[in-house]
């Protein structure tokens, strides 16, 4: 994409993220200063959205739960300006099928848009954070984050990571199914040692310590679990295997989740801490740690440092949407041709729409990988386009973005029909209506291009559609063109927007 790049942010810039976490929430304001970021302030919440995750549905007390906490979050993002707030959902907003019952009042409350991430990108995330705490050297390092519903491991070198996971892990959601009423027991204990060990062995051989130099933990959890290693005595600083064999033995000393008592651990962490501690043994065991120190540095702060590159210098989804025309072997020209004519259009219907500039970075980033379906078949190239744009682990994405570049390319010719608009906010659907025609009619000028340069021709965008006038007899002389519009002013009659064609 041809965008300039934009200067580093002025020192004193404000910036804020918010992680809605399965166990936690946490709200960091910081501000930009010689182009590193310095926390001004931080608040955390235990919401345990995840513990109210029941057959793929956030309750109703656990959705109130997080939009108390976020109302109280709002108060501290009154300074920031809404365009430099991220709000990042993981995974507990990932696995629930009603979760637009919390993330459209999340985003009317806080003033911005919840970006729902898969694993992948929280486990990029979480790495950058972690990252931005550590001497910046060669060494590569394993880094593991067990949050309340998943687990990420990233292997990586300085700033960037080289290979990411997310297991379907976590302190919360183990406490809830290994733990049946908050009981402790050996045999409770042990089901979730060997549930996450069976977990960890999918990708062990990748993970193990034979492919990293040190290991480092983020998360709330390994900082429990260090405070009561170092509190006990069993630790100089950091978790060993020896000091949490010591742990699991004190903690089958309790029977049930309201009586442990341990010097360094907060209430807070009791319902969680035997599900945190049996996952952290079977990662120790089955990828080969002796070792792990902890780090301050988290999703939250890898959130900031990324918006501190989308401001500034570097947006990481510009490098993601190249290096997927690589390999999938695009044609560039045809794709920059294709975005050229998309942002020209979306230019001309931008202030009739009231589109933002969100709208034209989805637009123009679907426009260049339009093709892409093209490596798997010509014959109905813009489902394998869809299904790659939904699905492939897309670096800087939120999975709404990806879901919403993947119903463009779909829907880019052919029938409007597509499965995915069911997975469209009804508050969403005219916008990606409009978003979809220029889509449409980027692709089908595209074509005329190939092989002479379009005429002048005037874009008015209004409240119930476009119109497009175009030179005298132009129409005339392009048949073809002109057969193709009066096609479109009929598909999208039929989803109530007019298209007129002079």
């Amino acid at each position: 994409m041809s965008h300039p790049v934009q200067p580093p942010l002025a020192d004193g810039s404000l910036l804020a993220a918010v992680d809605l976490g399965s166990n936690s929430f946490h709200l960091i304001v910081a501000r930009v200063e010689h182009g590193e970021m310095r926390p001004v302030e931080a608040l955390a919440e235990k919401v345990q959205l995840g513990a109210g995750l029941v057959d793929g549905r956030l309750s109703a007390d656990a959705i109130a739960r997080g939009l108390d906490c976020l109302a109280r979050f709002a108060q501290m993002l009154g300074s920031v300006d809404p365009e430099r707030i991220r709000v990042v959902g993981t995974n507990a907003l990932r696995m629930a099928d009603n979760r637009r019952e919390f993330t459209l009042p999340a985003q009317r409350i806080l003033g911005a848009p919840v970006d729902v991430v898969y694993g992948g990108e929280e486990a990029r995330l979480v790495y950058l954070g972690v990252a931005h705490t550590l001497a910046d050297d060669a060494q590569s390092r394993l880094v593991i984050d067990i949050g309340g519903g998943s687990t990420e491991l990233i292997i990586g070198q300085r700033f960037e990571p080289q290979r990411l996971e997310s297991l379907q892990m976590g302190c919360v959601s183990y406490s809830d199914s290994c733990f049946p009423a908050g009981k402790v027991s050996r045999s409770h204990y042990r089901a979730a040692y060997e549930r996450a060990r069976l977990e960890v062995s999918h990708i062990r051989y990748h993970f193990h310590s034979r492919h990293w130099a040190e290991c480092v933990g983020s998360s709330g959890t390994l900082q429990a679990i260090e405070s009561v290693l170092v509190s006990q005595g069993w630790s100089e600083g950091g978790i060993t295997r020896k000091a949490l064999a010591k742990l699991e033995k004190r903690l089958l000393q309790f029977k049930h989740f309201d009586a442990i008592e341990l010097e360094g651990l907060s209430s807070q962490r009791r319902n969680v801490i035997a599900a945190g501690v049996a996952i952290t043994s079977a990662l120790f065991d089955e990828l080969g740690i002796t070792q792990l120190r902890t780090s301050r540095g988290a999703l939250r702060e890898g959130v900031i440092y990324d918006l501190m590159g989308r401001l500034g210098h570097e947006d990481v989804r510009e490098r993601t949407i190249n290096a997927l025309m690589q390999r999938y072997g695009v044609d560039t020209v045809m794709g920059e041709l294709m975005a050229r004519r998309a942002r020209t259009l979306f230019n001309a219907s931008r202030d009739g729409w009231s589109l933002r500039r969100t709208d034209r970075d989805l637009l123009e980033r679907t426009a260049l990988t339009h093709e892409i379906g093209m490596a798997i078949s010509h014959k109905h190239y813009q489902r394998h386009t869809a299904y790659l744009l939904q699905n492939a682990d897309l670096p800087g994405f939120s999975q709404e973005e990806q879901e919403q570049m993947a119903l463009l390319a779909a829907t880019q010719r052919g029938k409007l029909d597509h499965p995915l608009w069911a997975g469209v906010a009804e508050s969403d659907r005219p916008r990606l209506l409009r978003l979809v025609t220029l889509f449409r009619l980027a692709l089908l000028f595209k074509y005329v291009e190939q092989l002479e340069a379009l005429p002048d021709f005037a874009v008015h965008a209004h409240e119930d559609g476009i119109s497009l006038e175009f030179p005298p007899a132009w129409l005339q002389r392009h048949p073809l063109t002109a057969r193709e519009l009066e096609q479109e002013v009929t598909l999208l009659g039929k989803e109530g927007l007019h298209l007129a064609i002079h």
